[in-house]
């Protein structure tokens, strides 16, 4: 994949949510758009990809079929559709950048379709703890994300994103679960709460032993924390991590969500500057999370000369 790192996109939520839409305390979150909304996604995808994005997200997150139908009163068949059109939006917005790019060395912009954990359905808070772990099997876990990256995979991501995953058992679900598409590449990112811990109270070093068991992951990291944790993360499992697989990083901005008040805190050192530490440590594939916007995004690619 070449040492240049792969500029990720930001928080598809939070530009949404600049543009007007209220999202917060909806359990479909962005994925409601998929359905109501289409184009509003797409110009978000279009402002990251000016921003200088190699990799846009798909509003996938926090979209399942059984949410669909629970939540949008879809049939199961049209509930897979509206999975694959997160790919299709993504991919669409993707031509018309490049058709439009006045750029000739621009980097072929990839669609990674979005898989968050099964606590994101739950939409309860237990995505950060993975508390729903202890209550299920791996089986279980297999059979609720199998049909989420069957269709993103039909639909045509270049690569799945596994992220904010907060657990151990559902990391060994996800990755067991790709072996399935046997051709299909994947990030895994997890949701860490310290400087050694990924948010089950598991350590990050133990997460990336997860990982490479997979040949097919193509990164292994961390997203949806502060990004001043991101350094002794990576610094604490870099002696677990093979050779061949890189590091995935795209914290928030540093604010923290309190369910009650909202965001509270101000942004903490520029991320854009911390990523400097981040190529260092071999990271080829960052961005940002919750808060970050385009903005962010062009600083990031500024300060990483890509």
């Amino acid at each position: 994949m070449g040492s240049s790192p792969f500029i990720l996109d930001g928080g598809l939520a939070t530009e949404l949510e600049a543009s007007g839409f209220q999202l917060q305390g909806d359990p479909l979150w962005s994925a409601r758009l998929l359905h109501t909304n289409p184009q509003a996604i797409k110009d978000v995808h279009y402002r990251f990809l000016q921003s200088g994005s190699d990799v846009i997200t798909t509003a996938t997150y926090q979209a399942s079929i059984e949410g669909f139908v629970k939540y949008l009163g879809l049939r199961p068949e049209e509930a897979l559709q509206m999975m694959m059109s997160g790919v299709q939006l993504a991919k669409e917005t993707v031509r018309e950048f490049m058709s439009h790019s006045p750029e000739s060395d621009r980097r072929e912009p990839l669609v990674a379709g979005s898989v968050g954990p099964y606590g994101a359905f739950l939409h309860d808070g237990s995505e950060y703890t993975g508390a729903y772990e202890d209550k299920m099997t791996l089986e279980e876990l297999k059979d609720w994300h199998r049909p989420q990256i069957q269709c993103l995979v039909k639909a045509g991501a270049d690569l799945v994103a596994m992220e904010t995953i907060p657990g151990l058992k559902e990391a060994e679900a996800l990755v067991e679960v790709l072996k399935e598409f046997p051709e299909t590449k994947a990030w895994l990112s997890f949701s860490c709460k310290d400087i050694q811990n990924i948010s089950s109270g598991r350590r990050f070093s133990e997460a990336v032993q997860v990982a490479c068991r997979s040949t097919q992951l193509v990164a292994v990291g961390v997203n949806c924390c502060p990004a001043s944790l991101v350094k002794p993360l990576l610094e604490s499992a870099k002696s677990h991590k093979k050779a061949d697989l890189s590091w995935v990083v795209y914290p928030n901005s540093g604010e923290k969500w309190d369910p009650k008040t909202g965001w509270i805190m101000e942004k903490q050192k520029s991320f854009a500057k911390l990523s400097l530490s981040w190529k260092e440590q071999g990271a080829l594939w960052i961005g940002g999370c919750c808060r970050v916007g385009p903005a962010d995004i062009t600083a990031l690619k500024q300060q990483l000369h890509v």
